[in-house]
């Protein structure tokens, strides 16, 4: 598409401005958890790029990566499946599903639940390893209702485009839980297949979510997914993929998890200012360059004896740590505040500060996500 059509694209949609994406990190540009991780399969959750988790109930075992990709002009990473276990037996139950869970309070201007309704169009770049056909879903969490369109993928790059249409039945609620689930599904099984699926049509029955024609990635251990240029807007019109800085991106994908990392170099690292409490004890504040969407869960690198206190020019090996309540009194808009425990060797009062026990590796993550 020329300059000139891109330009006439977006105002004929009456999205010239910015921020027209819901979707965050979109060009998969953000992984604070790693680039990999294999195995996946036997719990959901949320593993490499941002924002995006993966929702399991199968035997089958696959691996995730951000993956560098130089075959798609305008996109440098994607995320890449790769199926290493196969399911051939599909139980009822089984699903798997890539999904992006969005907030209320951030969809009140789709007008959902009212004559108004907007309808909402989804862009994506996919390919695969073969010809296959998936599901792409929007769920409406706060009312159960679900609307999924299927779309194809082949062994080379193409853009989906896939309009919505608004659902009057059912607003969302304003708060910053998740109330829309985007999803991908890629597998699934007689639970979500067995009734008459409708294209394009929210409606309130699980086994109509998924059509006769959908492939299961677990089919093969041959079977790959690539997907990157993830966009959903309002309107009835996919308009260019609107990239933003890589600053901007990370910022929004912290709100919902952070992670303090040692860094490179030497092994005693310091992650933490803090102040003896008592000999077995001491209290650390981190601030926040980006306010955590709610309250968050504590995630280590390992066991309490990753890290240490070091104060007065001595280290003492931690025996525990956890999240306090009084952090911006339960809020988390700006500060974390923990706690460790050692067996000895704290003076009270005392500045000290928190390293990692000869690995620089080691880290402390926050969890907000949905």
């Amino acid at each position: 598409m020329s300059k000139a059509a891109e330009l006439a694209a977006l105002i004929g949609s009456g999205q010239a401005q910015g921020d027209r994406n819901l979707i965050i990190n979109g060009a998969m540009k953000v992984a604070q958890r790693g680039t990999s991780s294999t195995g996946l399969g036997a719990s959901s959750g949320y593993f490499t790029v941002d924002r995006f988790r993966m929702n399991f109930n199968t035997s089958g075992r696959l691996t995730m990566t951000q993956e560098a990709i130089t075959d798609l002009e305008g996109f440098a990473n994607a995320i890449k499946l790769v199926c290493t276990t196969a399911d051939t037996s599909i139980a009822s139950g089984e699903n798997l599903f890539i999904q992006h869970r969005l907030e209320g309070q951030d969809l009140q201007q789709l007008e959902k639940g009212t004559s108004g309704a907007k309808p909402i169009t989804l862009s994506f770049y996919v390919k695969g390893n073969a010809a296959a056909t998936y599901t792409a879903e929007i769920r409406d969490q706060d009312n159960t209702r679900f609307n999924g369109q299927e779309f194809s993928v082949t062994t080379s790059w193409n853009r989906v485009s896939l309009t919505y249409v608004g659902d009057t039945t059912g607003a969302y609620d304003d708060d910053n839980e998740n109330s829309l689930t985007l999803g991908f599904i890629l597998h699934a099984g007689s639970a979500y297949t067995g009734g008459t699926f409708a294209s394009n049509t929210w409606q309130t029955t699980t086994d109509k979510r998924v059509g006769d024609n959908q492939t299961s990635f677990f089919d093969s251990t041959d079977r790959t997914f690539f997907i990157t240029g993830l966009q959903m807007e309002i309107g009835e019109t996919a308009t260019p993929f609107e990239h933003e800085d890589f600053g901007t991106t990370l910022a929004k994908c912290q709100r919902y998890y952070t992670i303090e990392k040692a860094g490179t170099g030497g092994v005693y690292k310091r992650l933490a200012l803090g102040q003896c409490q008592d000999s077995t004890s001491a209290g650390f504040i981190l601030s926040l360059s980006t306010p955590l969407r709610g309250t968050p869960t504590l995630e280590t690198s390992g066991n309490s004896n990753h890290y240490q206190t070091y104060s007065a020019g001595a280290v003492d090996t931690l025996t525990g740590i956890l999240l306090t309540s009084d952090s911006d009194a339960g809020t988390y808009n700006h500060n974390i505040a923990f706690n460790v425990t050692v067996s000895s060797g704290l003076v009270a009062g005392d500045g000290t500060e928190l390293v990692t026990n000869n690995n620089a590796s080691y880290y402390l993550a926050f969890d907000a996500e949905l």
